[in-house]
């Protein structure tokens, strides 16, 4: 149902590389670049990540209580993707780690304060 997510950005140069880096590790890349957005995805065929310059050009900022999940296929990525997100920057938001049954995950804010988080089932 999720086509993609669209994140503002203060700083798209510094997001780009950002997203680069932290998407490479779960195999994502670039799909899509309009200039002033970017889209990542592992295909056109599954949903993806956006980043952009807000289009009405006003100051991007991070919804209180928004959150964007990136499924994994393992407790290993899922800390090898948090642990990317702390070296390119993040802010910890709750460290990779088992939260109830059968849930794994680790949570941070990207450089424009964009909470996500990276888990796994099971």
């Amino acid at each position: 149902m999720i086509g993609y997510v669209m994140l503002g950005t203060n700083d798209f140069e510094r997001a780009k590389a950002f997203y680069d880096a932290l998407l490479a590790e779960v195999g994502a890349k670039r799909l899509m670049d309009f200039g002033t957005s970017i889209a990542w995805g592992v295909s056109m065929e599954q949903p993806g990540l956006a980043v952009g310059i807000p289009y009405d050009k006003k100051p991007a900022t991070a919804g209180n209580g928004t959150m964007v999940a990136l499924a994994v296929n393992s407790k290993e990525m899922v800390d090898r993707v948090y642990r990317k997100a702390m070296e390119l920057g993040a802010k910890d938001e709750g460290p990779a780690g088992p939260r109830g049954e059968g849930f794994y995950a680790g949570y941070f804010r990207d450089p424009d304060g964009n909470k996500l988080n990276v888990f796994c089932m099971g």
